[in-house]
């Protein structure tokens, strides 16, 4: 489906500059997708897709970190991920891993926070040792938080929470009880939902946190996805009226 957003049209320079002084999200939470279509169109493998995500990646970053978002969360790796083909799965894993060594200076300097939610014990044991040294480096940081979901899935992340809920005992338990048992319950929600590719869905992503999320839905492939794109995702979210199930300017009732 095609998707109209018009301040794509504007430069790089434009976006940055009506960015100015407006009312930016807290947290920010992207669905990364059209790797694989955006390889298949040029006649690459999926796994240069792949590739060239991470370069979208740090381009995302960037653009968040110099208007100062404070919490980016990446779909990065989902549990269904699991289900493609070795080759692509274990290429995947390496990019994560090569990713979380070449990034970590980069992270150190712009001092941003790298964390991770998921069932991470689902990932091999080197890539959760460079992780955990990614994470354990980056730990004092307070500039912005940069979450990874990685082995992740909403459905999965709730049954957890649920799971812990259950252990502690709390037999009639409320929003607060399960928002507690998340895998990052010191977040806040994401105010902002970004997803590529111009697909319509959620895909298992932050079920619960995204309630009340601005969604914001681009045709662009992700690895095209540059700063001028989050700029006119942010500026987009800037001028929406947040309401939070309340009439405009009144006590409540229907939106």
């Amino acid at each position: 489906m095609e998707i109209s957003n018009p301040l794509e049209e504007l430069s790089e320079e434009e976006l940055r500059a009506r960015l100015e002084g407006a009312r930016l999200p807290t947290h920010v939470a992207v669905i990364m997708d059209g790797n694989g279509r955006w390889a298949e169109k040029r006649g690459f493998s999926r796994i240069r897709g792949h590739e060239a995500g991470v370069r979208a990646v740090r381009e995302a970053v960037t653009a968040c970190r110099e208007v100062e978002i404070k919490y980016l969360t990446l779909y990065a790796f989902s549990s269904e991920n699991w289900k493609r083909p070795k080759a692509e799965v274990q290429a995947l894993i390496k990019l994560l891993k090569d990713y979380l060594v070449g990034e970590r200076d980069e992270l150190v300097e712009k001092q941003i926070r790298l964390r991770a939610i998921g069932r991470l014990e689902q990932m091999p044991a080197d890539v959760r040792a460079e992780l955990d040294k990614t994470v354990a480096l980056t730990a004092q940081y307070d500039k912005m938080t940069l979450t990874h979901a990685l082995s992740y899935g909403g459905r999965a992340e709730l049954v957890d929470a649920l799971r812990k809920v259950i252990a502690a005992g709390i037999r009639e338990p409320d929003e607060e009880a399960v928002s507690r048992y998340l895998y990052a319950p010191d977040h806040p929600d994401p105010d902002l939902l970004i997803r590529t590719s111009g697909e319509l869905r959620v895909s298992n992503f932050l079920l619960w946190e995204i309630s009340y999320a601005e969604i914001y839905v681009t045709n662009v492939l992700w690895p095209d996805f540059s700063a001028k794109h989050m700029y006119a995702a942010l500026l987009d979210y800037s001028m929406r009226e947040r309401r939070f199930g309340k009439v405009s300017g009144g006590d409540g009732g229907w939106t």
